[in-house]
């Protein structure tokens, strides 16, 4: 298969900072993503059911983006980028996710982001 990239944006009605708090502190991540979260020398440790991923923090520039790389990513080129912005009409934060999967997993990792989603905008009160 062939590996692809894909975007997916969602909005918050929640600034810019919260939401990139949500991406990024292990107190939070663990309210919506995973099951335990560290940050250990520039990366961070995920871990589900006690199985453990590796992220390697590639750059983070509050309020603006996060991007990581995944330890097991297939090509250097491949990367989990959170890019935050503001709408001028509607003052919500809108959060633009790129990913990378197999071309012929697209819609199923855009559902599951849309979920992943559903479950920070909970954490986070609405």
């Amino acid at each position: 298969m062939e590996r692809v990239s894909y975007n997916i944006e969602i909005l918050f009605r929640a600034s810019t900072t919260i939401v990139h708090k949500f991406l990024t502190t292990p107190d939070c991540l663990i309210r919506w993503f995973c099951d335990k979260a560290d940050i250990v020398d520039n990366e961070y440790i995920y871990s589900w059911n006690g199985d453990e991923q590796m992220a390697a923090i590639i750059d983070d520039v509050e309020g603006e983006y996060v991007r990581l790389q995944w330890d097991d990513a297939e090509s250097d080129d491949e990367f989990l980028e959170f890019r935050l912005s503001k709408s001028p009409v509607t003052n919500e934060t809108i959060l633009i996710i790129t990913d990378w999967c197999d071309d012929d997993e697209i819609e199923d990792q855009k559902q599951l982001w849309i979920n992943q989603m559903g479950a920070m905008k909970k954490a986070m009160g609405g």
